[in-house]
């Protein structure tokens, strides 16, 4: 949204297309009420003259400059001639045993289906895993009429001190901070603390946390746990992008490697709602042609980029959790690949052929994550469709297939 108003702005033709129904992304998701800044942006968008494709997913680029993109019963033609990835993150899953069992959710992911309906008024839930997203997901499932029994932090109280202490530079935080502590009054907050299993016979039951080296059962309805994010560069990748890490490598400018192509926010480096703000001005202004006035937001940019490297300083998964999946925990949803059959591979390409490990539905999205972390494999390509697609969707990659709409 950023990026499409700054580019606007400047008098380009600009298109914005996202795959959720309405503009927001994860983190603007819901009520307008509940995030001002969100209808600030939108309102630039509509006086920029942004035209905004809402609910269609790319799936697909035929050739430089053209993507291919699913709607719910059609197909587009998208051509460009800049182009700006703000693809987001997603939660990242580690396996333990349980975790497939009816409510145990990601944390992100709960939160978002109540904002859809669902209803945790009265409900008991654990919320568990690393990174700032859990107090988030415990404050607003708590307004919503949800039992909050405990957060579970993996991380360490000493890494924790040390986190908070670097938001002296940032005081927009230090309120957020304040604000969420008023908000969780009266929840107790474990560090050192992860769920080891969870169980149940049709649905989940109870939690086994480790709480400081302590084991404790605690009954729940809900599970919400996610530890921390993991970019999604799949687009990225298939464009041609280069790496540097687990992020799409950019300029100062937020361009790629690939002329033309710039990309923002999380792909970049996992940073909050405000990295991905600025590095989607910088981008949209440096694609505008106004570099000049990209400029003047360098230093803002630093800045969140300082708070980006305390965030993975602070939340770096312990290695204790690598022990999670015990034999017969399912790490591959998709395809029900267990962990005693991942471990007798030595990369992420053996594993697909001999167990079709990330070649299901989520193509990997959940358990590429989840294998780096445990074994360390990587993905060591991106083919089309990087998103399941309809039968007459793939027909329009190949001659005499359906014709796009422009």
């Amino acid at each position: 949204m950023a990026a499409a108003a700054r580019a606007a702005e400047c008098g380009v033709r600009v298109g914005l297309v996202d795959d959720n129904v309405a503009l927001g992304g994860q983190i603007w998701r819901g009520a307008p009420e509940d995030h001002p800044e969100s209808a600030s942006w939108a309102a630039r968008l509509r006086s920029a003259g942004v035209t905004a494709l809402s609910g269609l997913r790319v799936f697909h680029q035929p050739e430089p400059g053209v993507l291919l993109a699913e709607g719910r019963e059609d197909i587009h033609e998208l051509r460009y001639e800049k182009l700006i990835l703000a693809t987001g993150a997603r939660e990242r899953f580690l396996p333990l045993p349980g975790w497939t069992l009816p409510n145990v959710m990601g944390a992100g992911g709960l939160q978002a289906m109540v904002k859809s309906g669902l209803p945790i008024a009265d409900k008991r839930v654990v919320v568990a895993g690393t990174g700032p997203l859990l107090l988030a997901v415990a404050a607003y499932l708590r307004k919503r009429g949800a039992k909050v029994l405990v957060v579970c932090e993996q991380t360490s109280w000493s890494r924790l001190a040390g986190f908070a202490a670097t938001l002296v530079r940032f005081p927009s935080k230090i309120s957020q901070s304040l604000e969420l502590k008023k908000n969780l009054a009266g929840i107790p907050f474990a560090a050192n603390s992860w769920p080891t299993a969870a169980q149940g016979t049709d649905r989940l039951e109870s939690v086994h946390i480790s709480r400081s080296g302590a084991l404790q059962d605690i009954a729940c309805d809900y599970l919400a746990c996610g530890f921390h994010l993991a970019p999604n560069t799949e687009l990225a990748l298939l464009l041609g992008c280069r790496m540097s890490g687990d992020f799409v490598q950019v300029d100062e400018f937020q361009q790629t490697t690939v002329p033309g192509v710039y990309c923002a926010g999380e792909p970049t480096r996992i940073g909050g709602v405000e990295c991905a703000l600025v590095e989607g001005q910088i981008a949209g202004l440096a694609a505008a042609g106004k570099a000049d006035l990209a400029r003047l937001l360098f230093h803002e940019r630093s800045e969140v980029h300082r708070f980006a490297r305390a965030l993975e300083r602070t939340f770096r998964l312990r290695d204790e959790l690598k022990a999670l999946p015990a034999d017969a925990s399912i790490i591959c949803r998709c395809e029900d690949v267990t962990h005693v059959r991942l471990i007798q591979h030595s990369s992420w390409r053996a594993a697909k052929l001999h167990t079709r490990c990330g070649m299901g539905p989520c193509q990997g999205r959940v358990c590429g994550p989840a294998t780096k972390f445990l074994y360390g494999w990587s993905p060591d390509s991106v083919r089309p469709p990087i998103f399941p697609a309809r039968v007459e969707s793939l027909s329009a990659l190949v001659a005499g297939g359906t014709e796009p709409k422009a």
